[in-house]
């Protein structure tokens, strides 16, 4: 037909490109949907209150479990996108378990970091000097920082645990140092003890030990003999002269007799110390044996550390309760019987 225009190759190509177009643009508009939501999970918090939460992760959680745990406190916007961050950034299961403080108005991604770096809450626990590694075990339970005693008290009381720390002896009993602590609840027992035993090495060092050569006795000995110190006053001036007391009587051959070595070698002692109970035949009793006890009663302070390498340069060789917390000290047995009578109102002769 004439007058009809065909088109050309050229001008069906250019259609057919034109055609084409919105696919890229569907595609970038995916990208940037994708971009948005990605940045929405990382850099957006659900909400910017600052509520805090306390979460626990527990042991062995898959990671979206610890996703739903976190999403039902109201600290993500996704848990899904959580997740894919995470899957993203190899980390899905490298999540520590325990204890965390948060907050709403933290971001996914500081979220994440806490949980893969274990930066889970501390608490302030503070272990009084002369505890015993009952007591300490008692007091971890109590505050929550363990679940059950029974692992603790097994740990401590494990003469192969302790050669692997580098302890003589049956147990940790002495080398538990006391002192303030910062620990995470669920915190192993091993970790625990590590941790006190390494404050008492950096406490009792390469100087404590040229000391304790000096007196002609062991590193062992001397914590045992600062235990027995550590227990026998609560008043920091008169350690040494305390220790004296008792270096004077090693070096005499006379018995410590120290009641808090009886009290430690009874398993059922019920608070009231007897005659019959400084008559039990005990390797503690140092009433009947001479010398000191096999190993340490309690968990001494630096204080007693001290005055048991640096006793006060007395002749002492007893002492007694004044009632108040402080004690008399005397040279010889008539003064000491005097003092027994003043101070105790005519109660049983002591002979320490």
């Amino acid at each position: 037909m004439k007058g009809r225009r065909v088109p050309s190759r050229r001008s069906k190509s250019r259609r057919r490109r034109a055609r084409r177009m919105p696919i890229p643009l569907l595609v970038a508009g995916i990208c940037v949907l994708i971009f948005l939501y990605a940045l929405l999970v990382l850099t957006l918090p659900p909400n910017f209150r600052g509520e805090r939460r306390q979460v626990v992760i527990p042991q062995g959680v898959p990671f979206k479990g610890v996703a739903r745990i976190l999403d039902e406190q109201g600290l993500l916007r996704s848990p899904t996108g959580f997740y894919l961050m995470a899957r993203l950034m190899g980390v899905t299961g490298k999540v520590q378990a325990g204890e965390y403080e948060m907050s709403t108005a933290m971001l996914p991604a500081v979220i994440l970091h806490k949980l893969v770096t274990g930066d889970v809450m501390k608490y302030r626990v503070t272990i009084p000097e002369g505890y015993t590694i009952r007591q300490i075990a008692l007091q971890l339970q109590e505050l929550g920082i363990i679940e059950e005693q029974e692992e603790f008290l097994k740990l401590a009381f494990s003469a192969e645990f302790a050669v692997g720390l580098g302890i003589e002896g049956k147990s940790v009993e002495g080398y538990l140092f006391p002192d303030t602590y910062l620990l995470p609840k669920g915190v192993s027992p091993s970790e625990i003890i590590k941790t006190m035993v390494g404050k008492f090495k950096r406490v009792y060092g390469p100087d404590c030990e040229h000391r304790a050569a000096e007196l002609g006795m062991t590193d062992r000995e001397i914590v045992t003999l600062a235990s027995i110190i550590e227990k026998e006053t609560g008043v920091s001036e008169e350690r040494p002269l305390i220790s004296a007391v008792f270096h004077n009587r090693l070096k005499r051959g006379i018995p410590l007799c120290s009641d808090p070595t009886v009290i430690y070698g009874i398993a059922d002692f019920d608070g009231n110390l007897r005659k019959r109970d400084l008559e039990r035949r005990t390797p503690y009793n140092t009433y009947l044996k001479k010398g000191l006890p096999p190993g340490p009663i309690a968990n001494p302070g630096r204080s007693s550390l001290l005055a048991a390498l640096y006793p006060a340069p007395v002749q002492y060789l007893y002492f007694v309760s004044r009632n108040d917390g402080s004690h008399y000290f005397s040279s010889t047995l008539r003064e000491h019987n005097e003092a027994v009578w003043r101070y105790q109102q005519g109660g049983r002769k002591a002979s320490r």
